[in-house]
């Protein structure tokens, strides 16, 4: 969720501009901080999935302070803006990587997801800077062109809890795949017995993977780590959410799509494209 922001300017004293650090601005503090959190939380995401939601928790949550800070301190900027985009879309696209190898039969909806996430918000960045001029917000959306997307991003209340509940929802899936039985399937199939008198019951880790980092190994660090009860719930309430949230993401590249449509119609009106053909004289 990016936040609301348009082009800052310097403040004058005495008549002299001062020239104003862009990148010191609070707002971008905080979103350099959002960064910092979201790589501590993959560092600590394939074996440590209390830490890691609770990093990445804060990291989205940071998303709303920022935003604040623009507007209270004066400090809203196009730079800002696009930094909370990118730290949104490289998060959530990170985090639904991992669900992917979590959870390989359905990486295919996770691969999906991160296609229509990046694909509809590029899109709408694009036609917004394109058709509605360089200095128009791309949460600037005419009800004519979009009820949907107006009401989306017209509403704060809205945005924060669709983005909210869209990445809880994807937090809950990440803690079911370290104790959910049925959402995440044991990648060791039990095998006729190999074991000989004197040999071990239990093989230890190292003589089933050569690699500790090898898929089957990865999955049974993972096994019953904690409860489900939680996550189930958490995922439960969050669902309907998350699917208005790709919903939203479906129209916004759709509307995108028809309006640098528009664009390119228009522009090919102007040139006098397409040229009328020849006439052929009858011999």
């Amino acid at each position: 969720m990016a936040q609301n922001r348009a082009t800052g300017t310097g403040n004058t004293s005495a008549g002299t501009a001062e020239r104003e650090n862009i990148f010191l601005f609070v707002p971008n503090l905080i979103g350099y901080s959002r960064i910092v959190l979201a790589l501590a939380s993959l560092y600590y995401m394939p074996l440590h999935p209390r830490t890691c939601s609770l990093l990445y928790s804060v990291s989205c949550l940071l998303d709303a302070l920022d935003g604040f800070a623009a507007r209270a301190y004066e400090q809203s900027t196009r730079f800002g803006a696009v930094l909370d985009m990118v730290t949104d879309r490289c998060t959530t696209a990170c985090l639904l990587v991992f669900l992917a190898s979590a959870f390989p039969r359905w990486s295919i909806v996770f691969q999906g997801l991160i296609s229509l996430d990046l694909a509809s918000h590029y899109m709408h960045m694009y036609a917004t800077l394109t058709m509605g001029g360089s200095g128009q917000s791309h949460k600037k959306v005419d009800e004519s062109r979009s009820w949907i997307l107006k009401q989306y991003y017209s509403n704060n209340k809205v945005l924060f809890t669709f983005c909210a509940l869209n990445e809880l929802f994807f937090i809950a899936l990440y803690l079911l795949s370290f104790s959910s039985p049925i959402l995440s399937p044991s990648l060791l199939q039990p095998a006729p017995s190999t074991l000989q008198p004197g040999s071990p019951a239990a093989p230890k880790p190292s003589m089933l993977f050569t690699s500790p980092w090898s898929a089957g190994a990865m999955e049974m660090a993972r096994t019953n780590k904690m409860d489900s009860t939680v996550p189930w719930i958490l995922a439960a309430v969050s669902f309907p959410v998350m699917a208005g949230k790709q919903f939203i993401n479906l129209v916004q590249l759709v509307k995108a799509s028809k309006w640098l449509a528009e664009g390119d119609l228009e522009q090919r009106r102007k040139l006098g494209l397409p040229r009328p053909l020849p006439v052929k004289k009858a011999l």
